[in-house]
């Protein structure tokens, strides 16, 4: 079960201060997903905002990238630029 870390204060405000979970999902979708059912609304803010470490690597698209069991996700905002 992959055990994901909010690493941002805009994602508490979603999940009323908790910043880690654990979550029963084989991709980074079924995790956002998951999420959203836990905290409605959370899932649109992970999709739009936040970048996906899992296990110290970033993703910047990561919706279907497999989470093996005891991974570690690490929500971090997304840098924008141009």
């Amino acid at each position: 079960m992959p055990h994901v870390v909010a690493a941002c204060s805009s994602c508490r405000a979603f999940t009323g201060d908790v910043a880690a979970f654990d979550v029963e999902a084989a991709t980074v979708r079924e995790m956002i997903r998951e999420l959203d059912r836990r905290y409605p609304g959370f899932g649109e803010h992970i999709e739009r905002r936040m970048a996906i470490a899992i296990d110290g690597e970033i993703h910047q698209d990561a919706l279907f990238a497999p989470l093996p069991p005891g991974s570690e996700v690490v929500l971090i905002p997304r840098i924008g630029g141009g």
